[in-house]
């Protein structure tokens, strides 16, 4: 079952330092490039992944095609994919060691919800980090 009460999303998010982003976009218009800003802004390591812009680099930070390249341990993927994608993205997290799974607001998929959570991942789903963090009071990330 994904995660609803306000400790265990505030939990998740205070023990979350590496994101990966799939979905990111280099378009200021688009929400995923200023949730990626603010998440930064907020402390945490922020890594996007669009197929459509590899090789590019959104707010500093390299572009990855896939999740498998990145090579570095990942707290969360955050989802900024339509739910007909998502499940896809969850396999991928899982292959990739994720810890847990973030679908943004508009975005829900039971089925991969139950796939992320039978392999042990973490799940939210159909919320905004950057709606919750505020909400939430939650400090910063001071390393």
């Amino acid at each position: 079952m994904p995660l609803t009460s306000d400790d265990e999303i505030a939990d998740l998010l205070k023990e979350t330092r590496t994101i990966a982003m799939v979905g990111a976009s280099d378009n200021p218009a688009r929400a995923a490039y200023g949730v990626m800003h603010y998440l930064q802004e907020r402390g945490y390591r922020v890594l996007p992944v669009n197929p459509r812009i590899t090789g590019e680099h959104v707010h500093g930070e390299y572009v990855w095609r896939e999740l498998d390249q990145i090579g570095v341990p990942i707290d969360m993927v955050d989802c900024f994919v339509n739910s007909s994608r998502v499940g896809e993205v969850v396999d991928q997290a899982i292959a990739a060691g994720a810890k847990s799974i973030w679908m943004q607001l508009g975005v829900i998929d039971e089925a991969a919800a139950e796939r992320a959570e039978a392999a042990g991942l973490k799940v939210v789903m159909d919320r905004c980090p950057k709606i919750e963090i505020p909400r939430l009071s939650i400090p910063k990330i001071e390393d």
